[in-house]
């Protein structure tokens, strides 16, 4: 497998056929098994953060501006202090879907010569271009800004209680093997249906418009998750599904944004993981801040540009030379009863997971990074013995816990798997609730088990980890018809993959919040974030005491952190220089630790602090350039440019002449 990936620069390593595998060969529905979802937050121009309208605008005009730059690849690469990251996920962000299949696994296929994107409002669907076929960007904020009020305007045109009667996008909740089936019906029933889908599928990103205004952190996180639940009805009779949840297609990558402006992604996880998705995300809402910037500058400074765009890519708009170019179609469908039957089983299902579910948000903000690392121990190995402890002192038990760890610094690496439930993990928990366990005993249990959590981040970010090694392994028996050791059968490694805990660490001014559902039934999905003053954590389970573990955990920070020495205040002293005391690296180490790490970021060298020995990337020997993507069906549009402008029913907005 190697060598074939050294060869053809398709396939990176053994691991990587079976580990897509993995994502696409399970029928479930991937709506709180697999995507992940980022609640952004708010933007610093009021005007815009506070508009439904004008932060979508803003928002697609910058993610049309990285595809045009990713297009054109102008795009600054990814780097972990200053060593390089693999890029080729990035082939998979725009114009990506995932097609059901009916026999077989799933697929993921790009779009390569994607130009649109499609938007979904009141569960109808509309597309306008943004690219010239050459990859400049064709429309601005503004033109964007008038096509979504002419397409707000239209869509209101039916009414809720029709719309989500035909909401289509509902069936990319079902399980697999039944969307598939769904969506054979739905393209043998109309060659227009199969254009449309099509469409659909190699658009850029899905643009979504919702019509709810979550009242609190806890629905704004479930909205990105999984949509809102709310139904309508007369006369004590139910009459439709009016929330959120149905407005959606999770097959794509999508950008949402409420009423209130509040925004957020929801992104399809098969080719792409968070760290890909967040450096996505982190450039389009920096994009904002300095568009924002050079608002208030230009006024002052007038010919003089002090903060130059972020994201580079030429605009040529469109709607000067021919405003028909960017005028918004509306996508209609042919439906037959069958599909309409379909839709409504859709809904009533999703909205039984929606009801079993529950989402709450932990900001705490007694104390952050800066404390802990002053305390010598590792931001991240501290706040995951906080979930295992807090576990324990709700359960008594010591459970499965995951934690991923990015491994892009490899080719077409993604993630390997840490565990925090280790011995040490497990005396410090149970230390920590012995009565007579004396604040010492319990602070040195602590600093054992981050120092041991710690090192195996290292070894795991390093390609020393063990677990996607075994797997790959095991799975490459079941292909060959090998026999598999009776340890990939034994009770401790179904207990092992039986994750409780399934944790991952995104830090990032930009976000808010982000997190995803449990792995299993019985289990926590939580995500978290570490702020130099703060921690935040998203959780969200089936049929459990989400709200109880959150306060749980909450007391378990605040008791953590009376161990810890307060940061030192300011005083006069004679000493010439104050030094800052020296950190072992032994006790210290810089999560480099997750999918969604703080500390991988495009081209940051200024972090000198010990780092995980990670292998050099540019091996002795050569490799052919990708050509394709290993994880991905790469295939060229089934329409033209003149098909795709003649599609669909027009929508005009009133595209003002203005630069």
């Amino acid at each position: 497998y190697d060598e074939k990936g050294r060869e053809d620069g398709g396939v990176g390593s053994y691991v990587e056929e079976f580990w897509t595998e993995a994502y696409l060969a399970p029928s479930e529905t991937v709506v709180m098994n697999l995507n992940p979802f980022f609640v952004l937050e708010d933007g610093p121009d009021t005007n815009k953060s506070n508009s439904q309208e004008r932060r979508a605008a803003s928002l697609s005009f910058s993610a049309i501006k990285f595809a045009s730059s990713l297009k054109n690849e102008t795009i600054v690469p990814d780097a972990f202090r200053g060593k390089p990251l693999c890029m080729d996920q990035f082939r998979a962000l725009f114009g990506a879907c995932r097609v059901p299949e009916l026999t077989n696994k799933d697929t993921v296929a790009v779009n390569t010569e994607s130009t649109h994107v499609v938007v979904l409002e009141n569960n109808q669907m509309y597309f306008f271009q943004a690219l010239w076929p050459d990859g400049t960007v064709a429309v601005n904020e503004e033109d964007i800004l008038e096509i979504l009020i002419a397409i707000k305007a239209d869509a209101r045109k039916v009414a809720p209680e029709v719309s989500s009667r035909n909401a289509l996008g509902v069936l990319t909740t079902l399980p697999r093997r039944e969307w598939a089936v769904a969506r054979d019906i739905i393209v043998s029933h109309s060659t227009d249906n199969g254009t449309a889908l099509d469409i659909v599928d190699g658009a850029l990103f899905i643009l979504v418009i919702d019509d709810v205004a979550p009242k609190d952190i806890h629905e704004a996180a479930a909205n990105m998750l999984h949509g809102t639940y709310n139904l309508r009805s007369k006369d004590n009779l139910i009459d439709y599904q009016a929330g959120s949840c149905c407005n959606r297609w999770y097959d794509k990558m999508q950008i949402i944004v409420c009423q209130d402006g509040r925004a957020g992604i929801n992104f399809e996880h098969s080719a792409i993981d968070g760290h890909t998705a967040l450096r996505f995300v982190s450039d389009i809402f920096a994009d904002n801040v300095v568009s924002f910037a050079q608002s208030i500058t230009k006024t002052i400074y007038s010919d003089r540009t002090f903060f130059p765009s972020l994201i580079q890519a030429e605009v040529r708009r469109a709607s000067a030379e021919n405003p028909a170019l960017v005028t918004p179609k509306k996508l209609n469908f042919d439906l037959p009863q069958s599909v309409l039957d379909k839709i409504y089983y859709a809904e009533t299902a999703l909205s039984d997971e929606i009801v079993a579910s529950d989402t709450f948000v932990l900001e705490f903000t007694g104390f952050g990074k800066t404390l802990i690392v002053r305390n010598k121990m590792s931001p991240d190995s501290f706040v995951q013995l906080s979930m295992q402890l807090a576990y324990y002192r709700l359960y008594g038990k010591i459970v499965s816990q995951y934690e991923p760890v990015l491994t892009k610094a490899f080719y077409h690496g993604r993630t390997e798997a840490m565990r925090t439930a280790t011995d040490s993990a497990s005396a410090f928990c149970k230390i920590w609730l012995k009565h007579t366990a004396t604040n010492e005993e319990k602070l040195d249990a602590l600093r054992v088990a981050t120092q041991n959590h710690s090192a195996g981040i290292k070894l795991a970010a390093s390609g020393q980890g063990l677990e996607r090694h075994l797997f790959a392994l095991m799975k490459i028996a079941e292909k060959n018809g090998i026999p598999t050791p009776d340890f990939f059968s034994s009770a401790s490694y179904k207990k092992l993959n039986h994750t409780i805990l399934s944790t991952s660490n995104c830090g990032n001014p930009s976000l808010r919040f982000f997190g995803f559902g449990p792995v299993v039934q019985d289990g926590f999905g939580i995500g978290y974030i570490i702020r130099d003053k703060g921690l935040q954590y998203s959780i969200s389970s089936k049929h459990r005491q989400t709200e109880r573990f959150a306060h749980t955990l909450k007391q378990t920070l605040i008791d953590m952190g009376k161990l810890l020495q307060p940061l030192s205040s300011v005083k006069v002293t004679c000493d010439p220089v104050a030094t800052k005391p020296k950190v072992s690296p032994k006790e210290y180490l810089e999560a480099y630790s997750d999918t969604f790490g703080e500390t991988a970021t495009a081209g940051n060298t200024a972090n000198k602090r010990s780092k995980p020995s990670i292998e050099k990337t540019n091996e002795s020997h050569e490799r052919k350039v990708s050509s394709g993507f290993a994880r991905v069906l790469r295939k060229q549009s089934s329409f033209s440019a003149s098909q795709l402008r003649n599609f669909g029913e027009s929508i005009t907005p009133s595209i003002s002449e203005h630069d």
